[in-house]
């Protein structure tokens, strides 16, 4: 039977939209599922703040009436302006393991695109880079993480097949928290604080609440990663967004900024106890006991892993070991809570200055995920 597209118009197809990755996923040991809310949240036009500058439309696929994929189109405006681009981006996308779904797929998405002008199609990406981003084509046997895209090995090989190329790939490393820090790691660490008069700031609850904390933390990681592939500055809608969101449940022991000697902040690192089994237990619900996984691993029963969310290093002070600074900090304190392992968060493969930070944790590389690319014809 004969694939059918569908644009998503109603309420009942923006759930079937979201539920869709849930039930194509359902019962895999390493796909992570995102709470449904926050779905609702970040693909509404009216909830997200990334469409002052992005468009999107989203599209099911059904065959004999099941649906069997989804994919969203999305023209990120800022994105392509700051680069010189004429893109439109796929993204959640998921589908059976059928070819014509898959095309069907990515030809609605093309389609989309050229009516806008666009020239190439890339992804899979989300409306910025705070969105997971990259089809993972390593690590299909290693567990998800909350930031980060789980697919079935049999994705790449379709999108391949359909004639897309390697634009990107992030790399993804297991680090291990080591019983003391090396003393050369320690030695360094303290001839840098010394070297360029910077001061390690440890946040209290009221100090993020009244000195404006949480804005100087997204306007750093607003420089650090403004060279980075695809990077849009985010607006200041979205980063009230994401203070609201995220900083109320963040565990201030595993946040480490650095400071100058005028109080300029220069570094900021951003860690959270692993939420990957939590949310697998949660199955994208709050309720009835979504909330309690969820609370548990964050304040109660923490697991043994933790997730580093955010490194950024103010581009003056990169290449100068500053950011061995957070982990100078981070470390003990990893420790004393009881971590044994850290999953970093996906980083260009060429990002060299991020990647020589993990030399003392006897990191391994255990995923890899890629961004692909096509001209529309």
């Amino acid at each position: 039977m004969a694939i059918i597209i569908k644009k998503v118009r109603t309420k009942k197809d923006f759930r079937t939209f979201i539920r869709l990755n849930y039930e194509l996923y359902k019962n895999n040991p390493y796909s992570v599922p995102d709470l449904y809310d926050d779905m609702v949240n970040t693909l509404s036009k009216d909830k997200n703040a990334a469409f002052e500058f992005c468009e999107a439309e989203y599209f099911l696929a059904f065959k004999d009436d099941k649906p069997v994929g989804r994919v969203a189109a999305i023209i990120n405006n800022r994105a392509n302006e700051t680069w010189n681009k004429k893109e439109v981006r796929f993204g959640w996308i998921d589908f059976i393991d059928d070819a014509e779904v898959s095309k069907a797929l990515i030809d609605e998405v093309e389609k989309w695109g050229k009516e806008r002008g666009m020239e190439y199609i890339v992804g899979p990406l989300g409306f910025t880079d705070m969105d997971p981003e990259g089809m993972l084509i390593e690590g299909f046997d290693q567990l998800s993480t909350m930031a980060t895209i789980y697919n079935y090995p049999y994705y790449p090989v379709h999108i391949e097949k359909l004639g897309f190329e390697k634009e990107a790939d992030w790399v993804e490393f297991k680090l291990k928290v080591p019983e003391k820090l090396p003393e050369k790691f320690v030695r360094i660490s303290e001839i840098i604080l010394q070297k360029y008069n910077l001061k390690i700031k440890k946040l209290t609850r009221k100090e993020l609440n009244e000195k404006n904390y949480g804005q100087r933390i997204f306007d750093l990681i607003n420089e650090a990663y403004a060279p980075l592939y695809g990077f849009s500055k985010m607006t200041q809608g979205q980063i009230d967004q994401y203070i609201k969101m995220y900083l109320p449940v963040i565990d201030l022991r595993m946040v480490s900024l650095v400071e100058d000697a005028q109080g300029e902040l220069v570094a900021v690192g951003i860690s959270m106890p692993s939420l990957s089994v939590a949310l697998q237990k949660a199955k994208g619900k709050m309720l009835p006991f979504g909330w309690w996984h969820l609370l548990k691993a964050l304040f109660i029963k923490k697991p043994k892993i933790l997730d580093l969310l955010l490194v950024g290093v103010k581009q003056e002070y990169q290449s100068k070991g500053v950011n061995a600074l957070l982990f100078y900090d981070l470390v003990p304190v990893y420790k004393e809570m009881g971590f044994e392992y850290g999953e970093s968060n996906p980083e260009l493969e060429d990002n060299k200055k991020v990647q020589s930070q993990w030399s003392a944790f006897e990191p391994v590389q255990h995923k890899r995920r890629r961004a692909y690319k096509r001209k529309i014809n």
